[in-house]
């Protein structure tokens, strides 16, 4: 069983789209997840009830996921931690229990400076562990044609942690199909499904 959480402590950065995308793709690939919801505002757990997925979806919004998941989670190939904004104390529970931790990031300058006091946890969680829990930046939204993602790349360098070749595009089909608590596989919009597609393949690379 694996554990990836999907933090960043700004809202507003695409994780609960990257969570439910990447919990479909691997549902569909026959593994067997659980997506963890931990923000009291439970956005996942909306999407889970607006559609007709049979994803396993719980909420558990209290600083103590590493006991927590060690719990019900045995059964499962995969565990998605959908990540709470601005809780630190959640934060920290989901680094100490994950195998690996993606940090989406918009092209934007303030996703960058609001990453900081995350990759502080990680980097301290990293140095009593050998280097665990795995962590990586993920470009949200991606604006193509454009030279700021470029940009945005090599300012995240500076954290030294590595960026996600894989990506997400700022695209309107991963808001409308989250609204209908579906995801971009039930769609026919076959480029964002090798966005996710890509992701879900570097993720089983990386661990």
């Amino acid at each position: 069983m694996k554990i990836i959480a999907i933090l960043n402590q700004k809202g507003g950065v695409g994780k609960t789209t990257l969570a439910t995308n990447i919990a479909t793709k691997l549902h569909l690939n026959k593994s067997r997840v659980l997506l963890i919801d931990s923000d009291p505002q439970g956005s996942a757990r909306d999407w889970h009830a607006a559609g007709s997925s049979d994803i396993a979806v719980v909420g558990m919004d209290r600083p103590t996921l590493e006991k927590d998941i060690s719990k019900i989670a045995d059964k499962f190939d995969w565990v998605i931690v959908d990540g709470a904004p601005q809780l630190t104390d959640m934060a920290i529970s989901a680094v100490k229990c994950a195998d690996l931790i993606i940090i989406p990031v918009q092209p934007s300058p303030y996703d960058i400076w609001a990453s900081e006091d995350l990759v502080d946890i990680i980097k301290h969680r990293q140095q009593l562990t050998d280097g665990n829990p795995k962590s990586y930046f993920c470009i949200s939204r991606k604006i193509t044609n454009t030279s700021l993602s470029k940009e945005i790349v090599e300012a995240l360098q500076g954290y030294s942690l590595p960026v996600m070749k894989s990506y997400t595009s700022q695209r309107i089909i991963y808001a409308k199909s989250a609204a209908e608590g579906q995801t971009v596989f039930d769609t026919n919009n076959n480029e964002e499904i090798q966005e996710i597609t890509n992701v879900v393949n570097e993720i089983k690379e990386i661990i």
